[in-house]
């Protein structure tokens, strides 16, 4: 963060200065977690239903921080306020203002019903070739992790990129209004949290706030191949750049897969066509590359240079199609980290192909619950089972929520087996896999079936 007097922030947030304050001068990180304050940083404590952040004032103190944005006094200098996730945003909200003076950074802005991490980390590694980058760390992407975010900038920072979730109307322009964006990217309008939302249209309507928050010289990066998506072009109040496998500026073809499901294909700009292959999983990668590539092109970024970065990424945030080749010659596709109908088909389809490889023996997928899908979650669990049916040789379903899942793939023919809980899909595994499977882990975070891909490795 640029640094700032313990009274100036005290100011901005509208509080108040407990302890001996005058020559505190925060220019560290800012973190809500102790164990991750540094040198000259301000730890923001939250009082929650099972913690209460004060306590932890010494675990950050020991790490470096100098001071304290909370709601009491505390052991180290405190900005005291009512509301800490309010002062949070109204900091980040001013020292973006402060850097954003000079001209620089420019704020690129991603949502999407899925592939918001994925392609944010892919921008994320563009853009960095081309100047200093800040990103949102994993999906950090909430009205707490956009602002954490933000106040990592300093005033040699170039791009600010800006992973932003939404669960419900309005959320998008809360963030939004904190810090404009200057490229507004949209990815597509899925079912995930459709429980939530109620309907892709409204979906589509909250996505769509992020275009509008865009100024008359802002630039909307949209997939051309979701029909919802490519209607925010009504919405954008100035250039519209578009990504897809159509009519789009940003034209993804000739996808190929080799034997690990890493996609080789071609990018075609008006300017330039490129060729390359990324060291990624899944050929729903090569759209994610599109469309970290559209919002590189539109902050200036050549093809030439973004297509030589997509290259050079070997890896993503945590649990996102990790690839692990383990000693026992399992083949092993962690990506449990979050999960929706689309991206458990993108990830059984990413299985399917490493399963053409002739080395590869059988291929298993272990999927658990997809959960905020409301009222259509029974049926997109049978769905998927179907799906799955004559594209991998085998499933494991763990948990009584995806029991779904199992039963719509017995009906359809495929070999499934329906296990409780994590330990007992761990115990099957142990037992039944061995050299020359591939194996796909998949759910939504919420049935940590982290630990059943840890616990293979």
């Amino acid at each position: 963060m640029i640094p700032l007097p313990l009274d100036v922030v005290a100011e901005v947030v509208g509080g108040r200065v407990e302890g001996d304050g005058t020559e505190v001068v925060v220019s560290g990180p800012v973190v809500i977690d102790g164990r991750e304050a540094g040198p000259g940083g301000l730890f923001v404590a939250f009082v929650g239903e099972h913690a209460d952040g004060h306590d932890h004032v010494p675990q950050a103190a020991a790490h470096g921080a100098v001071a304290v944005l909370g709601t009491r006094a505390t052991e180290l200098p405190t900005v005291v306020v009512a509301e800490p996730q309010a002062a949070l945003q109204r900091l980040a909200s001013y020292v973006v203002a402060q850097v954003r003076r000079d001209g620089r950074p420019t704020v690129v802005a991603l949502t999407g019903s899925q592939g918001k991490t994925s392609t944010k980390d892919l921008l994320a590694a563009v853009l960095a070739g081309a100047g200093p980058t800040v990103a949102t760390h994993g999906s950090f992407n909430n009205e707490l992790g956009m602002p954490l975010t933000a106040l990592r900038v300093d005033q040699a920072t170039r791009y600010l990129v800006l992973e932003m979730g939404a669960r419900g109307r309005g959320h998008l322009t809360e963030l939004t209004d904190l810090v404009a964006p200057d490229v507004s990217v949209v990815l597509n309008v899925g079912t995930a949290h459709l429980g939530e939302f109620g309907s892709r249209e409204a979906i589509a309507e909250a996505k769509g706030e992020l275009v509008a928050a865009l100024p008359a010289g802002g630039v909307a990066v949209l997939n051309a191949d979701d029909e919802r998506v490519s209607a925010m072009a009504a919405l954008a109040p100035g250039r519209v750049l578009t990504f897809g496998t159509g009519d789009a500026d940003v034209r993804l073809t000739d996808v190929t897969l080799d034997r690990l499901g890493r996609p080789t294909f071609t990018l075609t700009s008006a300017e330039a066509r490129v060729d390359l292959t990324l060291q990624l999983v899944g050929a729903h990668q090569a759209l994610n590359a599109a469309a970290a590539a559209a919002a590189a092109l539109a902050v200036g970024v050549s093809l030439e240079q973004v297509a030589e970065s997509l290259a050079r990424v070997a890896s993503l945030s945590k649990w996102r199609m990790e690839l692990h080749e383990l000693p026992d010659g399992v083949l092993l596709v962690d990506d449990s980290y979050n999960a929706n109908p689309e991206s458990m088909r993108a990830g059984i389809d990413a299985l399917a192909s490493i399963g053409e490889d002739a080395a590869v023996r059988r291929t298993v997928a272990v999927l658990g619950v997809m959960r905020e899908l409301g009222a259509d979650s029974a049926s997109s669990h049978h769905e998927l089972g179907e799906y799955a049916a004559g594209r991998v040789d085998q499933l494991l379903v763990v948990g009584a929520e995806a029991h779904g899942i199992h039963a719509g793939a017995v009906e359809a023919g495929t070999p499934s087996v329906f296990v409780d809980d994590n330990e007992a899909a761990i115990a099957w595994l142990r037992e039944h896999l061995g050299e020359g499977d591939a194996v796909l882990v998949k759910a939504s975070r919420g049935a940590r079936l982290d630990e059943v891909a840890a616990a293979l490795q």
